[in-house]
């Protein structure tokens, strides 16, 4: 049985948290009803904490197994194509456990498809799962399994996450230019250290002439780096695992979130990206006809993002406290004059999910183009970077150089 973590409120209609073991959410919703409280957010607790260490295998254990985006898509796909031919469900999730390429994906399916004979439904077998299936994509399956359009969800989630595939590719393919300069210039900067500067170093020793402070500028930074490069290399790993190891803690990873978004240049672009997610998968969920507050809860861990889900979770909390969308949304600050302006409409016509979609449509598009002038914008950066390094050698090699040659005519 899993671990689920609620909220609700009892008759005097106080906040009531807890955690109860059941088979899945509907259980713990009529366990809650039976003492008198009203559920309001139903989530997973945690995985069985009995897995022993043992009972792992290298890739658990080093997090090497990894369920990728593409995975996720072709399953719900194929599973939306199995559903609406009217294959059973343990039936289409035991075809796609011997079909599937990824062991991770397949030893779940595998797990899932005994959970469902044993009696389990599948938003509860999937649930066992958190690391693969996230609570958005548990909760679409439940609304499915419950209003039978199970079918529907799946399709609803394929659309979801091939939007997801198509951004992520967008932001990638429009850092892969600058990532090489900056891997060129590094590049550049460690074989002018190693090989080039030593021997002019050399030379320049030997003639025994006056130096320029640029020339002793390079030759001090470059022996710099040849006495003291295991103790750099020491240092960046350590730096870096400080960092990974930061980033796991609550705080490091929140200051982590809400720095990144501020970044010049690039940090609009993850902020408009991560509210595109938002408004996209909370009209999904309204649409499935999940509550709001729910639907908060569900997306706020769907942003992946701890400083814009404190933002969302406080969203939930003001229409908890009587607080309509509109206002929810202004005080959470995350939301432009233009986008507030399409909620309030929503709102009026009782057409939120409609309009969340719009939204998130409208996010996407200021991503693209942002994407499309983001090589535009760096470039003259990293013009600048090379013009400056250039010029650097130039004045450090070229000018004792020219200083000595003058030297022998006169």
């Amino acid at each position: 049985m899993a671990s689920f973590k609620y909220i609700g409120r009892n008759s005097s209609g106080s906040q009531v948290k807890g955690t109860m073991e059941a088979g899945n959410t509907s259980a713990v919703a009529e366990q809650l009803l039976q003492k008198n409280i009203t559920p309001i957010s139903i989530l997973v607790s945690s995985v069985s904490s009995d897995k022993s260490l043992a009972s792992k295998d290298v890739g658990e254990i080093f997090g090497f197994n990894h369920v990728s985006l593409d995975e996720l898509i072709i399953f719900s796909r194929q599973m939306y194509a199995l559903m609406r031919s009217g294959v059973p469900i343990l039936r289409a999730i035991n075809g796609m456990a011997d079909a599937s390429t990824s062991l991770t994906l397949k030893k779940a399916l595998i797990d899932i498809g005994s959970q469902l004979e044993g009696g389990y439904t599948l938003s509860s077998a999937l649930n066992q799962h958190p690391k693969i299936f996230g609570s958005l994509f548990v909760s679409l399956i439940h609304v499915g399994e419950n209003t039978g359009q199970l079918e529907e969800s799946f399709l609803k989630l394929t659309s979801y996450l091939e939007r997801e595939q198509a951004t992520r590719k967008r932001i990638k393919t429009a850092l892969r230019y600058p990532s090489m300069v900056l891997i060129a210039l590094t590049a550049a900067l460690v074989i002018l250290n190693i090989f080039v500067i030593p021997t002019f170093a050399n030379m320049f020793t030997k003639l025994g002439a006056e130096l320029p402070l640029a020339t002793k500028f390079l030759i001090a930074s470059s022996n710099f780096f040849l006495n003291y490069w295991p103790y750099m290399l020491i240092t960046c790993i350590a730096a870096y695992f400080a960092l990974k190891r930061s980033l796991k803690t609550e705080k490091g990873r929140y200051q982590w979130d809400k720095r990144k978004i501020k970044l010049p240049i690039i940090g609009s672009i993850i902020e408009r990206s991560i509210l595109a997610r938002f408004s996209h998968s909370f009209g999904i969920i309204l649409k499935s006809g999940i509550p709001m507050t729910t639907g908060l809860t569900l997306v706020a861990d769907a942003v992946d993002n701890s400083y814009m889900q404190e933002k969302i979770i406080a969203m939930r909390q003001a229409i908890e406290s009587g607080e309509s969308l509109l206002r929810a949304a202004i005080a959470s600050t995350l939301f432009t004059p233009l986008v507030l302006q399409m909620v309030a409409v929503g709102e009026e016509t009782g057409r939120v999910d409609e309009l969340l979609k719009e939204v998130g449509d409208y996010y996407e598009r200021e991503v693209d183009y942002d994407l499309s002038t983001l090589t535009a914008r760096i470039e003259p950066l990293l013009l600048v970077g090379v013009a400056a390094m250039v010029l650097v050698l130039a004045l450090g090699i070229f000018t004792p150089m020219w200083d000595m040659a003058s030297a022998m005519q006169g």
